[in-house]
């Protein structure tokens, strides 16, 4: 059953983040490595910036997570799509992704790590574009709080919504 995350699944929420992300470890540069990749802090300075978690529930368990967060010119960022280890490349991410793609009227754009070629493949998979450097680094100063380092190290994928209105991002 995928649902709303409310206040009580803070922990879990913050559990299945850090977990998932251990498959960064290595892969993106080692300065923007932390550990634990995302403290409770962050996560909750991400949901005092209007970030909204669903997740995945089996057997009144979250194993996957995936929010939403509006932003100017009527856009929705995917913010921090993560699926538990233990039962990854189980359609998780996917059914997650659907949600939200069913439940948004807005345009949508995601930002990963370049170097994660496998979230890059999973957001292609499911019908998003890999925007140019160029449009990438414009979109990712405008509606990301993050550093210059990361802004250089990402990627922005837009789906056809997003495509459809801003043809030259």
């Amino acid at each position: 059953m995928i649902r709303d995350c409310e206040n009580e699944d803070f922990d879990a929420v913050l559990a299945i983040v850090n977990d998932a992300a251990e498959a960064y470890r290595g892969i993106i540069p080692a300065d923007r490595w932390h550990d634990p990749y995302m403290s409770a802090d962050h996560l909750q300075g991400e949901i005092a910036a209007g970030v909204r978690f669903r997740g995945l529930d089996r057997d009144g368990v979250l194993v996957g997570v995936m929010g939403l967060q509006d932003v100017a010119d009527g856009i929705s960022l995917i913010r921090h799509a993560y699926v538990r280890t233990d039962v990854r490349r189980g359609g998780i991410g996917g059914l997650l992704m659907d949600d939200w793609k069913t439940r948004c009227a807005r345009p949508m754009l995601v930002g990963t790590w370049a170097a994660a070629t496998w979230a890059v493949a999973f957001y292609e998979r499911h019908g998003f574009t890999n925007l140019d450097a160029a449009a990438a680094a414009r979109l990712l100063h405008r509606h990301w709080d993050i550093p210059e380092r990361q802004v250089e190290t990402s990627v922005v994928l837009a789906d056809a919504r997003f495509l459809e209105r801003f043809p030259s991002p």
